[in-house]
This record gives structure tokens, C-alpha cells and sequence, in this order.
């Protein structure tokens, strides 16, 4: 079944995912660009929003967890990473890295336990840390796991000071077992390589490749076949009765005295599937600022990206997992080439985000959500553990982008926004306010209903935990209404409780001629929607 689960994906993947039962791994963990990244939104002429919020912190931290897991690595039964991940602390000591790279081997330690005998895993990284992530993979996977280093070139040349420009991330390649899943990869010929094509008398593109092989220290292939000879420090590459069946096909370039050429295999242009994929990726550029497919998200991939590791590395019905899915490219082209998917995030925007991509790009699609409130005794849990993970789901209930962050300062009584449209006098604005604690009054109507008036906004939507007094009723009343385009009127302060939008007795209402797309970035329609089978049944 295909599923997102909100949560810290270490006790996701030991509580929620079986032991061999993943097809394909690929994550792209953040580290360390010494900034946060904000999570963009898209304001009704299309720029950038002001609007922003912290969607992660792209750092990680020696404290009380790291350590937790530290201890966990040392006496969990792989001791080559226990070894590792020792010698690591006595080299880098407690520090940002060395924080990062524990969290990580205990994740890698789990990913290698849900993933089959037949089953690849892709590490997508930066410089940063790709060497030390390396010894990490070596030590989870054994050395025998490596299978490649791929450079993606994710952006075109640019100038840095005193040192060369930065332009790729690194990709690392692992499999399970020797025995694993493989389809070749073929991209088209360049320019230069078709001109090595010439045409042979009936008019079919052909060139001619080598033979031979070198063999400076085997006697394999050194014999001497139709009066040719290979070199001393070669030998022919293949046996003879595969050089016999292509003389007999009329496959072998000849030399004027009629005897093979060594550099003669004949290969037609029309029979190749096209230049088999090397570690160096050129041909995927990067999502560009106004590329119909970016939906804001600071490290979003292109999805041609992950269709090739997907198509290379797994088989249509496979499983494939993100366990830190960010805003869903892996999952969006999984569910597009027919596999099923599982996603993991820390929090609720990325989930949000992934719910309304996947929405729009696959109208039909179902799937499951686990770890975000369904109900309740849900959404006080979530309030208690995190104020603003609660602030930023409540938010999505309303169909609100949320507001800020908790490192941007104050909110100004906001917490989220919608735009919308009702006429040909532009987009409009509603104030959301999200109150989580177990008491509300008359006196936060009036602070909203003053937010309303201070930001020019149509209207203004109170979410809360709690339930709404009459006095509060009452107040939000006196504030009128808003008269939308053909005379239809609409509460200017609408108080809506978490119940009521979870058990669907309350929506936010107001009218929106643009379908909610002033207010969230969309993404394209894919043409294939197709359901899948579950390999889980």
C-alpha cells in the first residue's frame, strides 16, 4: 500500500517497515549548509511569498540524542560499524559531523534490514560529507555492496573565489547482494558519436568496434583466426565461435587482402538501443526558477532524475522508499512508473506538500497517511509535543499556507494565510489564526478581528483545540460580512474547531474562482494514472 508517515524516520522504519520487504532505497538526507531552508510559497502574482516558513533545519547537532545513538551503534550486532563509527568519534570528535554521521549509520543500519537480497540503495549527497558517508556505507553494506560513484552536474559553471566552481552532488550506488536488480540504461547518441555512423550500401548507419582486448598477462583469445593475428599485449575479446557466427552474418570488416579487421565488428545504428549510461550525469539539469515543475521546495530534484534510478534499479509493482522525502519527487515518480511507494518526513510540510502534489499530479491516486492527527485525542498529542508541527497542520485542515517560522520572530497574530479569488479586482486574503491550548476567549476574536483590518484581508479564520464559547460566538458575529462577488455574503470572522474539520461538520468557506491555486504552487497533471497492484496484500 502505498503510504507517507510523519515522523522521525528512524522509529518509523523499526516499528512500521518489515524486514526485506523494500525494493529500492533512494534518500537525499540534508547536511550541513549552514543556513535553514524555507519551505516557498507562492503569492498571487507568482513571486516568491513573504510568507515563508522553516520547513527543517539542514544541521545536526551533538547532544543527548546523538549520544543516545551513539550507544545504540556500539551495541547493535554489525561490529564493523560499531568499529567505524568509534574510530569516527576519536578522529572528529562532538561536533556538528560527527552528529550527523551517527544518525545516519543507525538509519543506513535499518535501511539495509527492510531491503531485499535483490534491492539497490542511492545516497544522494554533496561534497560535504560524501566521504565520510562512504565509509559509512562501506561499513553497513561491506565493501562487496559498492557498486558506483555517480557525479550529477546539478548546476552550469559559476565563479568561486580562490577554489574551482562547485557544480555536482554525488550519488552513491549500493546493493544488498551480488544478485541484484538491473536494468540497462541507454541515453541517445551525441552529435560526435553519430558522426562516427557512415552508411553501407543499402543505405544503414553502421561504425566499427575493437575486437580485441587487452590481455598483457593471459594468454586468452591469442590465436591467430582467418590470418589474423592479435597484437602481443592483446588478444581477441570474444570466442571463436562468436567471431565465426559474425563472419558468417556478414558482420566482419575486412582489410583489403580480405582478411578480418581487428577493429571490425559491424554495429548498425538502427540495432543500438543508444549510449549505455556512464557515472558522469550531464543530461538532467536542475530545476530552474521558472520551471513549470519546481513547487518551491529549496532541494527539490528533478523528477527525470528519479525516474532513472527508479527505471535502472527496480521493476514496475517494486517498493520504493524515501525515507526522507522532502516534497516527493522519489514518491511522485515511483507512483508514475507503476511501482508502489512508501515516504517518511519530520514534518508536517513536507507531508502536506507531498499530499497536494500527488493530488494534482494523479487526480485518482490512493494512498495512506500515518503519523498526523486523525482525531482528537491526535491532535493534542501533536500540540503537546510540537506547538509549531500543530500550528502548520492545522493549518493544512484550512487550506492555509503556514506563516513564518519559529526562528523568524514574531507572527503578528498570524499563522496563516489563503488567497483567493472572487472577481476581476485581483486575489484577496485571509488571516489564519491557530490557537492550540486549552483555553480561548472573547479577547483573541478581537486580536484577530484587529489583524483582519491591520493586514487589508477579506476575512479571517480562527482554528482551534479547544471548543468556542458563545460569548466568542457572539463577538466574531459583530464583525460582519463579506460580500463576494454576486451577492453571496460570508462570515468576516469564522471560528472552526479541530473536531468539527476533522469529523467534516465545519470548512472553511469562502469563495475561490482560482481553486486554490494563488495560494500553493501546482503541480502538472501526469498523463498516466493508473492504479497499481499491492505487493503487501
Amino acid at each position: 500500500m502505498n503510504k507517507l508517515y510523519f515522523g522521525d524516520n528512524l522509529p518509523v522504519l523499526r516499528k512500521e517497515i518489515k524486514d526485506e520487504s523494500v525494493d529500492l532505497i533512494y534518500l537525499d538526507p540534508p547536511f550541513n549548509s549552514k543556513r535553514d531552508y524555507n519551505l516557498l510559497f507562492k503569492t498571487p502574482k507568482g513571486h516568491s511569498s513573504d510568507a515563508q516558513i522553516t520547513a527543517f533545519e539542514d544541521s545536526w547537532h551533538w547532544g543527548s540524542e546523538a549520544e543516545k545513538e551513539y550507544s545504540e551503534l556500539l551495541r547493535q550486532p554489525n561490529t564493523n560499524v560499531a568499529e567505524m563509527i568509534r574510530s569516527l568519534r576519536s578522529f572528529l570528535g562532538e561536533n556538528d559531523m560527527m552528529a550527523y554521521l551517527t544518525m545516519m549509520a543507525n538509519r543506513l543500519l535499518e535501511l539495509h534490514r527492510v531491503l531485499k537480497p535483490t534491492g539497490s540503495l542511492y545516497l544522494h549527497c554533496d561534497p560535504t560529507a560524501s566521504h565520510y558517508l562512504k565509509i559509512v556505507m562501506d561499513a553497513v553494506f561491506g565493501q562487496e555492496g559498492y557498486r558506483n560513484e555517480i557525479v550529477w552536474q546539478r548546476t552550469n559553471a559559476h565563479n568561486t573565489a580562490k577554489q574551482y566552481g562547485r557544480i555536482n552532488d554525488t550519488i552513491f550506488f549500493y546493493t544488498k547482494t551480488l544478485d541484484y536488480t538491473w536494468n540497462d540504461t541507454a541515453t541517445p547518441y551525441s552529435t560526435e558519436q553519430l558522426a562516427r555512423y557512415k552508411k553501407d550500401g543499402d543505405g544503414r548507419l553502421y561504425t566499427c568496434q575493437d575486437l580485441t582486448a587487452s590481455r598483457p598477462n593471459s594468454n586468452s583469445g591469442k590465436f591467430e583466426w582467418r590470418g589474423t593475428m592479435p597484437s602481443p599485449n592483446r588478444g581477441w575479446g570474444y570466442k571463436l565461435e562468436q567471431l565465426e557466427q559474425w563472419w558468417e552474418e556478414g558482420r566482419i570488416a575486412l582489410k583489403r587482402d580480405g582478411k578480418p579487421r581487428m577493429d571490425g565488428l559491424i554495429v548498425y545504428l538502427d540495432e543500438m538501443p543508444g549510449k549505455f549510461l556512464q557515472t558522469v550525469w550531464t543530461d538532467i539539469p536542475r530545476i530552474s526558477n521558472t520551471s513549470a515543475e519546481r513547487l518551491g521546495y529549496p532541494t527539490q530534484k528533478p523528477l527525470a532524475l528519479l525516474e532513472r534510478i527508479i527505471q535502472a534499479s527496480s521493476n514496475p509493482g517494486d517498493v520504493v522508499l524515501d525515507p526522507f522525502c522532502g516534497c516527493g519527487t522519489a514518491v511522485h515518480a515511483a507512483q508514475k512508473l507503476n511501482r508502489q511507494w512508501l515516504g517518511i518526513d519530520i514534518t508536517v510540510l513536507a507531508i502536506s506538500l507531498i499530499e497536494k502534489r500527488l493530488k494534482q499530479a494523479f487526480p485518482t491516486i490512493v494512498y495512506e497517511v500515518e503519523g498526523l492527527p486523525t482525531d482528537m485525542d491526535g491532535a493534542r498529542s501533536l500540540a503537546e509535543r510540537d506547538k509549531y508541527q500543530f500550528q502548520w497542520w492545522a493549518c493544512t485542515l484550512v487550506g492555509a499556507q503556514p506563516f513564518q517560522g519559529k526562528k523568524k520572530g514574531a507572527d503578528g497574530g498570524i499563522d496563516g494565510l489563503i488567497y483567493f479569488q472572487d472577481d476581476t479586482t485581483g486575489a484577496k486574503k485571509i488571516v489564519v489564526s491557530v490557537k492550540g491550548g486549552e483555553n480561548v476567549s472573547v479577547a483573541m476574536i478581537r486580536d484577530l478581528a484587529h489583524v483582519v483590518k491591520r493586514e487589508g484581508a477579506a476575512m479571517g479564520f480562527f482554528v482551534t483545540l479547544s471548543e468556542v464559547t458563545r460569548p466568542m460566538v457572539t463577538e466574531a458575529v459583530s464583525e460582519g460580512f463579506y460580500d463576494a462577488l454576486g451577492g453571496r455574503q460570508y462570515p468576516k470572522i469564522q471560528l472552526l474547531t479541530i473536531e468539527g474539520l476533522l469529523n467534516g461538520t465545519q470548512r472553511a468557506d469562502y469563495p475561490d474562482l482560482s481553486s486554490g491555486e494563488l495560494t500553493f504552487k501546482k503541480a502538472q497533471k501526469e498523463k498516466k494514472d493508473k492504479q497499481q497492484i499491492n505487493p503487501f496484500d
